[in-house]
């Protein structure tokens, strides 16, 4: 199976559409963040400053924030504010969100060796949790896409380090083939 880099903040969301958003590209937000003195602030804090003092979105503040952080140096990717890692994948399959979901359980429990803690077939977006050792989960969802579609993701957490984020993406991304 091929491995796949563990890609920043950056690479899945262009500066074009952070200035069309926003109405600054990131170095003009990198630049007004050092100007306030944001390196050294917490991640809560750089994302209120944003959304207070420059009136940018909740959602844009979240990515411009760790954006900022993994450029200064502050976080790496795969990081969460907590200082662990997670590691995410998704894919689109031709399925109705709780069919998809209940197909990606299938894989995960066998995978995994062990059942959800919890699994939410009502919600609008579906979930089931999968408790790992040292702390670690799983969480698969499903969404809904047009076309009778559903969106399936993964979300491995809780991972001290990022020396697995790697292997741990690749490994989920075959689970994720194997649905539908």
């Amino acid at each position: 199976m091929a491995s796949h880099a563990v890609g920043s903040n950056t690479d899945g969301v262009g500066d074009d559409a952070v200035r069309a958003a926003t109405g600054r590209g990131r170095d003009e937000w990198f630049g007004l963040l050092d100007a306030a003195g944001a390196a050294g602030w917490k991640h809560r804090d750089i994302a209120t400053w944003l959304v207070g003092e420059q009136r940018v979105d909740p959602w844009w503040s979240q990515n411009i924030t760790v954006a900022y952080e993994q450029a200064r140096g502050i976080r790496r990717p795969g990081q969460r504010q907590d200082g662990t890692f997670e590691a995410s994948v998704t894919r689109t399959v031709a399925l109705e969100k709780t069919e998809a979901l209940r197909a990606l359980v299938a894989v995960v429990t066998d995978e995994l060796g062990t059942e959800p803690l919890a699994l939410n077939l009502d919600a609008k977006h579906p979930t089931a949790r999968f408790p790992l050792d040292d702390g670690e989960y799983v969480l698969a969802s499903s969404s809904d896409r047009p076309g009778g579609k559903a969106s399936i993701g993964l979300v491995w957490g809780r991972m001290p380090d990022d020396a697995r984020l790697v292997d741990v993406k690749t490994r989920m991304r075959g689970w994720l083939a194997s649905v539908g």
